[in-house]
C-alpha cells in the first residue's frame, strides 16, 4: 500500500529515534519502553529489504541476490560487538545506542537514493482481530517459557500462559480459515518448501538465537573476558560468514537444499555442543578457529533456510509469506534467548549457584549441549523437503514445492 522504500525509511526513523530514547532514558522503565520503539523500527528492516530484493529479481538470480545483500548485514555482527565493547569499558553505555544516529542518517539518504519502490497492485483491509491474536499467542508463549526463571513466575503462572498462547494461535488458525482475508492466509502451506521452511527456521533458530546471547556472557563470567575482549572474539565468526556467502551458492547449486541443510544443521548442531569444551586453559587459537567454524556454518544456514521457504512464492503471496518468515524468525529469536536463559538459569542451580566454585563454567557447559542437541533435531525437519528441491539455475525451470 504504501511502497517499500518509504515504509524501510520510517523503519530506520523509528529505530533512529527508539536509539536516541534509550540514549536519553533515566531509568528501567524508559529503557524499556524505548526499546520497545527500536524494535518496532528493528522488526521492519528485515522483512521489507527481502521484500524488495524478492520483488525486484528473477527467482533465478534469488539465490545469488539473497546471499550477496546478506555480506552488508554482517558488518553490524562483525563491529558491533566489538565496537559496543570498547564503548561501554572506555565511555558509557549510552553510546552503543547513540552510534546508530549517524548510520541511521546515511541509511535514509541511501534508501531514497536507490531502493526500489516496490508496490501491490491491490490490498486489503488490514486483518486487525488476526494481528491481535497473533500478537498475544506470541507474547504469551515467550513469557511463558522466560517466566519460569528470569521473571519469577509460578509453575501455575506460566502453565495458564502458555495455555492461553497456544489456544490463541489456534483460534487465529480458525479465524484465518474463514476470513477472506487474513493476516496469513492458511492456503499459503500449501507450499511445502514454505511450511517446511517455516518450521525448519523455527526450531534450528532455537539454538541459533541462543548463541549471540551464551557465547558472549561465557567468556566474561566463566572464563574471565573484558567486555572489549568478548567483543574481540566474535570478529572470526563475523569473518568467516561473510567468507561463506560467496560459496553457499554453488554448495546449494551442486548438493540441493535439502541435502545442505540436513548435514549443516547436524553440523550447526554438534559446534555448538562443542563449546562446552572451552575451559580457561583453552589456547587462544583453537577457541578463535571454534568461532570461526560456527560463523561460517551458520551463515551457510542462513542463506539456504531463508531462500528454500520464499523461492516458490508467487508475486501475490511474496509480501505475506515473507512477513510470515520474518514473524517467526523473530518469535524463533526471543525463544532462543528465552529457552537459554531458563536452561542456564535451571543448571546453574542444580551446580550449586554463584557461590560454588566452577559452577558457572560447568552451567555454561551444560546449556551449550543442550542447545546443539536441539538444533540437531531439527535436521529431521529439513529432511521433509523434496528431493528435488534445488536452487533454479538461472536460465532454468523452478521446482513448484507444493505437496
Amino acid at each position: 500500500r504504501f511502497g517499500t522504500r518509504r515504509v524501510f525509511m520510517l523503519a530506520i526513523a523509528l529505530f533512529s529515534l527508539g536509539s536516541l530514547a534509550c540514549a536519553a532514558s533515566r531509568g528501567l522503565g524508559e529503557l524499556v519502553a524505548a526499546r520497545v520503539l527500536q524494535g518496532l523500527g528493528g522488526a521492519l528492516l528485515l522483512p521489507v529489504g527481502r521484500l524488495s530484493v524478492l520483488r525486484t529479481f528473477p527467482r533465478g538470480e534469488f539465490l545469488q541476490a539473497m546471499s550477496f545483500v546478506a555480506i552488508p548485514g554482517l558488518i553490524g555482527p562483525l563491529l558491533g560487538p566489538t565496537l559496543g565493547g570498547w564503548l561501554v569499558q572506555y565511555a558509557s553505555w549510552h553510546w552503543i545506542f547513540l552510534i546508530n544516529l549517524p548510520v541511521g542518517l546515511i541509511g535514509l539518504v541511501a534508501t531514497q537514493r536507490f531502493m526500489p519502490d516496490a508496490r501491490a497492485e491491490q490490498t486489503g483491509r488490514f486483518d486487525l482481530w488476526g494481528y491481535a491474536l497473533l500478537a498475544f499467542g506470541m507474547v504469551a508463549i515467550s513469557l511463558a517459557i522466560e517466566g519460569g526463571s528470569d521473571l519469577g513466575l509460578r509453575q501455575a503462572g506460566t502453565l495458564v500462559l502458555g495455555v492461553f498462547g497456544f489456544a490463541a494461535l489456534v483460534v487465529y488458525w480458525l479465524h484465518a480459515v474463514r476470513h477472506p482475508q487474513p493476516l496469513f492466509s492458511t492456503q499459503l502451506f500449501r507450499v511445502r518448501t514454505l511450511s517446511v521452511g517455516l518450521l525448519g527456521n523455527l526450531f534450528c533458530r532455537l539454538g541459533s538465537g541462543a548463541m549471540p546471547f551464551l557465547i558472549p556472557i561465557s567468556l566474561q563470567i566463566s572464563l574471565g573476558y573484558s567486555p572489549l575482549q568478548a567483543g574481540l572474539m566474535m570478529l572470526p565468526t563475523a569473518l568467516a560468514g561473510m567468507a561463506m556467502k560467496r560459496v553457499a551458492t554453488p554448495l546449494i547449486l551442486r548438493f540441493g537444499y535439502r541435502n545442505v541443510l540436513v548435514g549443516n544443521t547436524a553440523i550447526i548442531g554438534l559446534l555448538m555442543a562443542s563449546f562446552a569444551l572451552a575451559t580457561p586453559g583453552e589456547p587462544l587459537w583453537l577457541r578463535v578457529l571454534q568461532l570461526a567454524a560456527f560463523g561460517a556454518f551458520n551463515s551457510l544456514q542462513f542463506t539456504a533456510m531463508n531462500t528454500i521457504t520464499l523461492k516458490d512464492l508467487d508475486g501475490a503471496s511474496a509480501s505475506s509469506g515473507n512477513s510470515l518468515l520474518s514473524m517467526v524468525q523473530m518469535l524463533a529469536m526471543s525463544l532462543g534467548v528465552a529457552v537459554a536463559g531458563a536452561v542456564l538459569s535451571g543448571f546453574s542451580a542444580a551446580f550449586g549457584g554463584a557461590g560454588t566454585p566452577g559452577a558457572a563454567l560447568e552451567a555454561f557447559q551444560a546449556t551449550f549441549v543442550t542447545v546443539g542437541l536441539i538444533t540437531l533435531a531439527s535436521a529431521a525437519v529439513f529432511w521433509q523437503l523434496p528431493a528435488e528441491a534445488r536452487a533454479p539455475q538461472l536460465d532454468g525451470p523452478e521446482v513448484s514445492g507444493h505437496g
